[in-house]
């Protein structure tokens, strides 16, 4: 049996041969995870419902890995505009309220993602023993 286990979430899916993330051990780290709808596939309309449905997405991941949002260490996300910060932090105070116990995070410009996508992030968490 291998030391990596794939982390499925049911009607999240890429175009590639991925799962949404991997643990070995302690560690979870995901894939891309955008504003797309579950099972649909579609990506949202709008800035707003994609970062909805992206953070969501990550509180799903967690809970199937065994984590909560206060394992994150770490949040990496893609814009195609950055100037659309404010929505991406509204979700963010969301998910992680206090200013004392925040993941780092850093947010790039990504004009060049795909189609309608507007946003899309890679969490790094330390997971509790099993």
């Amino acid at each position: 049996m291998s030391r990596r286990l794939s982390i499925e979430v049911p009607g999240f899916t890429h175009d590639a041969p991925i799962p949404a993330a991997c643990r070995v051990g302690l560690f979870l780290i995901s894939s891309g995870v955008s504003g797309k709808e579950p099972f649909t596939g579609k990506m949202l309309e709008g800035i707003e419902a994609q970062c909805g449905q992206m953070f969501a997405t990550v509180r799903r991941i967690l809970e199937i890995a065994g984590g909560t949002p206060e394992d994150v260490i770490k949040m990496n996300v893609w814009m195609k505009d950055r100037g659309q910060r404010p929505h991406l932090n509204k979700f963010w105070l969301e998910m992680f309220p206090d200013p004392h116990s925040r993941p780092a995070r850093h947010t790039f410009a990504a004009p060049d993602l795909p189609g309608a996508m507007l946003v899309q992030c890679e969490i790094f968490a330390v997971l509790p023993e099993k």
